[in-house]
């Protein structure tokens, strides 16, 4: 990958794309993991207004500290960087107690690690319009297009994607290109959704180099029978995880009324 070139074709493309849409800047949630990181980088050196936010929920230390570093970084950077905190830990507490109880408690936690993300899509929005900013989305390609690992309205509803197009392995290229905190790069990626330590690695089951092989080999055909037997384990989880999340990469189905019935 050409990363200068790219780089400042993302840049070059976020600040058009702004203009035209006479949009003044960019509102960005902070998490201290590199896709967020080096997309706000990206939003930072178009020049335009960049409102980093925090939102916090339960957050394990070493990310919210990875987070604030990052945002003094681009402030000591880039001109027009503001930051905003918003604790949405008792907002996230206040609406569990709101829920009806379940029988089994373990039922729920995927719907409340996916309602975390939808909470700080709603503070993105409301800074957003508050300030008449776009929404820039930290997803990558295999994670949007490959796996579909992200939440529906929630990481996944933004204004714009720039990295969308970008392989983690790339991420993690324009991220030293840009001088990215080390400790930033050095994280294992987590999504930061369940108050504990687990890793994007371990929920998924197959870390990302080996996803983008799997990616690549479904894109290009490969012979399955030429695979050792970890990569066939990894190309069946791409395909599962691929197939149960189309819902994700394509339109909401919309019921069509025949012309006669109206």
């Amino acid at each position: 990958m050409q990363t200068e070139k790219v780089t400042n074709h993302i840049v070059s493309w976020l600040k058009d794309y702004a203009t035209k849409a006479n949009i003044k800047g960019f509102v960005i949630g902070i998490s201290g993991g590199i896709d967020s990181a080096v997309t706000s980088a990206l939003c930072a050196k178009t020049g335009l207004d960049l409102l980093c936010l925090e939102m916090p929920i339960h957050q394990a230390e070493n990310q919210v500290s990875r987070a604030a570093r990052h945002i003094e970084w681009l402030q000591g950077n880039y001109n027009h960087v503001e930051r905003q905190l918003v604790n949405l830990t008792p907002v996230f507490d206040s609406f569990i107690d709101t829920l009806p109880s379940v029988a089994n408690e373990d039922d729920r936690f995927l719907s409340l690690a996916n309602a975390r993300a939808r909470l700080r899509m709603t503070s993105l929005y409301y800074f957003a319009g508050l300030h008449g900013y776009l929404v820039a989305g930290t997803g990558n390609k295999v994670e949007d297009f490959g796996v579909g690992f992200y939440t529906k309205y929630g990481d996944g509803g933004v204004d714009i994607s720039p990295i969308a197009d970008l392989m983690k392995s790339e991420v993690y290229e324009i991220a030293q290109f840009l001088g990215v905190n080390s400790d930033i790069i050095k994280a294992a990626p987590t999504d930061g959704l369940w108050g504990d330590d687990r890793t994007d690695e371990d929920q998924i089951g197959a870390s990302y180099p080996e996803l983008e092989w799997a990616m690549l080999a479904d894109e290009q055909g490969m012979n399955t029978d030429h695979f050792t037997d970890r990569q066939k384990e990894v190309f069946v989880l791409y395909k599962k995880l691929n197939t149960a999340n189309q819902h994700k990469m394509n339109p909401i189905p919309i019921c069509k009324i025949p012309n006669g019935l109206k």
